[in-house]
């Protein structure tokens, strides 16, 4: 059974993890927080690139609370309908519009409890928007995280919530938002859902995966 890995080894992983992805940083386009939390609602089950080609056509016209306040539904869903589940998202869009608009004068409030209030905001797309809209040291747990991180064995946990704070206690704070960047990079270029190319990995020695499921297969 591999071990859980030590504090020191979490961040050797990440220092390799940040030689194979220095480039790693939140891909959502954004100029505000709102836009951040848009394009985050946006993001879910669906690329970020798709979410760029339709955040950048419907920022130009609307990018305040105020704006889609003043929308109805129907207008925000022909304007996501790519995104996939696009009924739900605008209902959210709408909804979370009116609420920053009348409540919070329009801005986006930099705090988890106010964000998870919101329609459509999870832990998850609070954690997006805290640290990169905010700065708040944060770690977003999306498909990739929770897979990676439990993949290489860095925590060991059966949903992303846990995986959440498991995290917190394994990474030093001050690199919370960068792991998160780099577990995304890791899990959209090498270690994907399906076949993890463990040949371009720089992180095998220290993988629970790579030690119990390929090398015993070799």
């Amino acid at each position: 059974m591999p071990r859980k890995k030590t504090k020191k080894e979490v961040v050797q992983i990440l220092d390799l993890l940040s030689e194979i992805h220095p480039d790693a940083h939140c891909e959502l386009v954004h100029s505000s927080p709102f836009e951040l939390l848009i394009a985050t609602i946006l993001s879910a089950q669906c690329t970020d690139v798709r979410v760029n080609i339709v955040t950048e056509a419907m920022f130009k016209k609307y990018n305040t609370p105020d704006d889609f306040k003043n929308l109805s539904i129907e207008d925000i869903e022909n304007m996501i309908k790519t995104c996939g589940l696009y009924k739900s998202k605008a209902k959210k869009i709408k909804e979370t519009s009116i609420i920053l608009s009348n409540k919070y004068e329009g801005e986006v409030p930099d705090s988890l409890e106010e964000l998870v209030t919101l329609p459509g905001v999870g832990r998850k797309t609070a954690g997006v928007v805290l640290s990169n809209a905010f700065g708040v040291p944060a770690i977003a747990v999306d498909t990739h995280v929770f897979r990676v991180s439990n993949r290489i064995g860095i925590v060991k946990e059966s949903t992303p919530e846990k995986t959440e704070f498991a995290l917190m206690k394994a990474i030093p704070k001050d690199r919370w938002t960068n792991s998160h960047h780099l577990l995304i990079f890791h899990g959209r270029r090498i270690c994907k859902a399906r076949k993890p190319d463990c040949d371009s990995c720089n992180v095998t020695d220290y993988c629970n995966y790579y030690k119990t499921d390929i090398q015993n297969k070799k």
